[in-house]
């Protein structure tokens, strides 16, 4: 093959590669990391100790019980003076190993529920019972003789999570990102081994690789904080933003280091190979030596 077709098609193989690297990144994460329960359930968990999800959890919950009491009872007269208190007990309830473990069965249960509703195992809404955290609240207020406790319904308030509308759409969704979790990887890693097995120079095909790859590991980092305050801009008015945040952070937390891997190892690479490249010796021929004239032929005497 000619070394002008060879580079050429090298550039393109690698170019793909370098483009590649930052979707199978993605894709591999969304299909492998969020679809795994016992991954997603370990990520979620250090957030039961977050301030901002606790608080989001008291406002949700305390608001919750109010509206369940003023539908059967009439607290208008005292619902200023009750409301401190469900808070308060609700808040206090945060704090507690029984509200990790809840936490902890709570997302297990919503994420095994997600992941039947996409994969076509149910037709239903994918709702969040909050029954068991209000019995314990309601617990909590009885033992501190709070007025009405004992009155406090515990009802099934669930929270939607996955409308059945939608259902539809988000399981193509989850079948093409199934697909190309597995092959978008793939893909980058045969073009940038073809592109380099293809390079009339492979040192600065393997250079142009490392620093492609390295790239697409930045531009990952600025999608995922660009993402970040899309996601909190669109949230609704009702929804706060420091949990959701938190909640964020957390999810994406793998694929972030992910990418900051790629950013560092396709530096490391390059420099690497620059520094290989400056260190080499020339090789030095020796010099031969020209062979010794012959000497003249002796001249007849006369």
């Amino acid at each position: 093959m000619p070394p002008r077709i060879r580079s050429a098609l090298s550039a393109v193989l690698i170019t793909l590669s370098c483009l590649l690297v930052p979707f199978g990144a993605l894709a591999a994460w969304a299909a492998y990391g969020l679809t795994d329960t016992g991954r997603y359930v370990t990520t979620m968990a250090p957030l039961a100790a977050d301030p901002a999800v606790r608080e989001a959890v008291v406002d949700t919950v305390g608001d919750g019980i109010l509206r369940a009491v003023d539908e059967h009872l009439d607290m208008r007269p005292v619902r200023g003076s009750v409301r401190p208190f469900v808070h308060d007990a609700v808040r206090s309830f945060t704090q507690t190993r029984a509200f990790r473990l809840a936490w902890d069965t709570g997302n297990r249960i919503t994420h095994d529920a997600v992941l039947r509703a996409l994969r076509g195992e149910d037709e239903r809404a994918v709702t969040v019972d909050l029954a068991p955290v209000t019995a314990q609240v309601k617990l909590q207020l009885t033992r501190d003789h709070v007025p009405l406790a004992a009155h406090i319904p515990v009802e099934h308030t669930e929270v939607p999570v996955l409308p059945a509308d939608r259902l539809p759409t988000l399981r193509k969704g989850y079948h093409v990102l199934e697909v190309a979790g597995f092959w978008l990887p793939v893909a980058a890693v045969v073009f940038a081994v073809g592109g380099i097995a293809l390079a009339v120079h492979r040192r600065r095909a393997v250079t142009a690789t490392a620093l492609g790859t390295a790239l697409g590991g930045a531009l990952l980092v600025i999608a995922l904080d660009v993402g970040r305050g899309l996601t909190l801009a669109g949230l609704p008015a009702g929804v706060p933003h420091p949990a959701a945040g938190a909640v964020y952070d957390a999810l994406t937390g793998t694929l972030r280091t992910t990418a900051w891997l790629l950013l560092g190892l396709g530096l490391a690479v390059a420099l690497a190979v620059r520094l290989t490249r400056r260190l080499r010796l020339p090789r030095r021929t020796p010099r031969r030596q020209a062979p010794p004239a012959p000497a003249p032929p002796p001249r007849a005497r006369t």
